[in-house]
């Protein structure tokens, strides 16, 4: 949400309308029936005779499709139908892609198939608020926000406007990003009125994806290269930076996503649309990822109706393209780019103090208008972000960028590379999560698809020579590649001996010793070590703010390396920042100052 370039650290060191349903591809509630054979059935005088072809669940979970007689006695043979009803068909309509069954229907898994996936989530959900625990525990702050995000929280169960002091006097932060979703951490933080109930919320979220993905990925690969996906999901470097980052708005973000895209694989349509269209209510550029979405479901819902050969002509062609083109997809493409316009040009400009979209001028969007090749040379310079787009295509094994997913990533990574602010080109922070779910599902979508033409070809006697293939492999190589880069980030501090030992008892008591110092209700002036620590019980500012009122009381931490190597006393640097104020120490401890205004 908020930026790390003006943070001390950083500078210095309405649901969504259902356009309709589909009886042509809305998943039945019942599983089919694996006694059941596939037959052709005759649609009708005129009628094209289809063939359908019932799931028939494995042992695993998974759901084969098949278009052999299972009865006792069959010969194979498939029933035939006469010529002249066929061509009789040909004449009336044009003709389509035959999409199985088992393609439109979701594939549900047998009772207990989603265990492991659950438990995955469990195992990860522990690990996420473990680190969050001992990073609380650590007095670490890599930057403002998680105070910035514990007032929002602390405004919304107060019921009230989302005013942050943090941000400037009277700031509502609604004027920032446009994230009403954020009003869900109200319960919560009312049960538990702490910086860490953030954290904790955010793991679970994060958690609640992972098994989204493995359960996804289970029910469609089977259990073995679900959790292999699904682990290596959970344990991705692009989960763990947003992890270490602390709470941003993300966290609402990233099990949407997952839960929609989930949808789409398994052909659960007003899931998909529900969860894709609540995405626009985390955050403004999200509604560039919803339009994306949107055409991406639209192509898969209308697979159906693609014509099985192309019509001669770029224009019929198109035309037919988007004749198959679902119109509940566009319905979701066009309300995510809606609300994105709405809340660029609208909504952030009328609450923001300055009457402008605060962001907008980070991107270099004027000079690519007019140099067009900037942006293609915008997307590979400087390196950081070459690095940054071959941890993204390794973390999927490469083969991730096959599925039409992959477009959904393209909204994100155009407006962090075509920002001039170098930290939204690396892997470090939480700017890479929403992409996580993304690179996954697509890696799940391409080996589906292959296992789906795998058994087509088998049923047809179309038997491939065995052979290596790296699509086959991209399970234990993804997991593979999850483990090889996770000494590289933050999980891996949790094998560290000084992340168990603590900060040391003398940061622990000097920061106890400013909580009880500073009494409740009053209203502190603080950079921002113990920021998210003071805001339950008083009104805190950031000192790195111009206009802010004078404070009761300024906290300065001058142990931290958060002031350029030179950290100010606490009384002075108070009394320069608020002249004709009067300032006393009052404790000096554990690398803590505290000094009180008098008078």
């Amino acid at each position: 949400m908020t930026e790390r370039d003006i943070a001390p650290d950083r500078s210095e060191q309405h649901r969504l309308p259902d356009p309709g349903s589909d009886h042509r591809d809305e998943t039945a509630e019942t599983a089919p029936d694996p006694r059941r054979s596939a037959r052709s059935e005759a649609a009708g005088a005129g009628e094209t005779a289809r063939t359908t072809e019932n799931g028939t669940v494995a042992q695993d979970g998974t759901v084969s499709e098949t278009a052999r007689t299972a009865e006792a006695g069959s010969t194979g043979h498939q029933p035939a139908t006469s010529a002249g009803a066929n061509d009789a068909a040909a004449k009336q309509e044009p003709a389509r892609s035959v999409v199985p069954a088992a393609a439109q229907a979701a594939p549900r898994p047998v009772l207990g198939g989603q265990l492991p996936a659950v438990l995955l989530a469990v195992v990860a959900a522990g690990v996420y608020c473990l680190f969050n625990v001992l990073q609380w525990r650590l007095l670490r702050s890599p930057s403002w926000d998680l105070g910035i995000f514990t007032q929002l929280a602390k405004a919304y169960a107060e019921f009230s406007a989302p005013i942050v002091p943090i941000k400037g006097e009277g700031f509502n932060l609604l004027g920032d990003h446009f994230h009403p979703i954020l009003v869900l951490l109200a319960p919560a933080y009312a049960i538990a009125p702490s910086g860490l109930t953030l954290l904790i919320v955010q793991s679970l979220l994060f958690a609640l994806s992972a098994g989204v993905v493995a359960g996804t990925a289970s029910t469609l690969l089977g259990q073995r290269r679900g959790l292999l996906i699904g682990g290596a999901y959970a344990a991705s470097w692009g989960l763990q930076s947003a992890i270490s980052s602390q709470f941003h708005e993300i966290a609402f973000g990233v099990p949407l996503l997952a839960i929609s895209l989930a949808a789409v694989l398994l052909r659960r349509w007003r899931w998909a649309l529900i969860s894709g269209g609540l995405l626009v209510f985390v955050k403004e550029d999200l509604g560039a990822t919803v339009f994306m979405l949107g055409l991406v479901l639209a192509w898969y819902r209308g697979e159906a109706d693609r014509p099985r050969q192309w019509p001669a002509g770029i224009g019929a062609r198109l035309k037919a393209l988007i004749g198959s083109l679902h119109p509940s997809g566009l319905w979701l493409a066009a309300w995510g780019l809606g609300w994105m316009l709405l809340s660029v040009l609208v909504i952030l400009p009328l609450l923001n103090p300055e009457g402008q979209f605060a962001y907008g001028g980070r991107l270099q969007l004027s000079e690519i208008l007019a140099n067009p090749l900037l942006g293609l040379g915008l997307l590979l310079s400087p390196s950081e972000k070459v690095f940054t787009l071959f941890m993204l295509l390794l973390t999927g094994a490469l083969v991730w960028v096959r599925s039409v997913f992959a477009l959904i990533a393209i909204p994100t990574i155009l407006w962090r590379f075509w920002s001039a602010l170098d930290f939204y080109w690396t892997t470090d922070w939480h700017y890479s999560a929403i992409l996580m779910p993304v690179v996954f599902l697509a890696l799940v979508d391409v080996l589906h698809r292959r296992d789906r033409k795998n058994r087509q070809d088998a049923d047809a006697g179309r038997l491939a020579p065995a052979r290596f293939s790296f699509t086959a492999a991209s399970p234990a190589a993804a997991a593979l590649v999850a483990l090889a880069v996770f000494p590289q980030y933050a999980l891996a501090d949790l094998f560290q001996p000084e992340t168990w030992a603590g900060p040391g008892q003398e940061r622990v008591a000097g920061a106890q010793e400013v909580l009880e110092t500073v009494p409740d209700g009053a209203t502190v002036a603080t950079d921002i070590s113990l920021m998210a620590y003071l805001v339950p019980d008083h009104t805190v500012y950031w000192l790195g703010n111009e206009d802010n009122p004078a404070a009761d009381y300024v906290v300065i931490d001058r142990a931290a390396n958060i002031w350029g190597g030179t950290p100010p006393e606490a009384a002075p640097h108070a009394e320069q920042k608020f002249p004709g104020e009067s300032y006393t120490l009052v404790l000096d401890s554990g690398g803590y100052q505290v000094a009180r205004r008098e008078g």
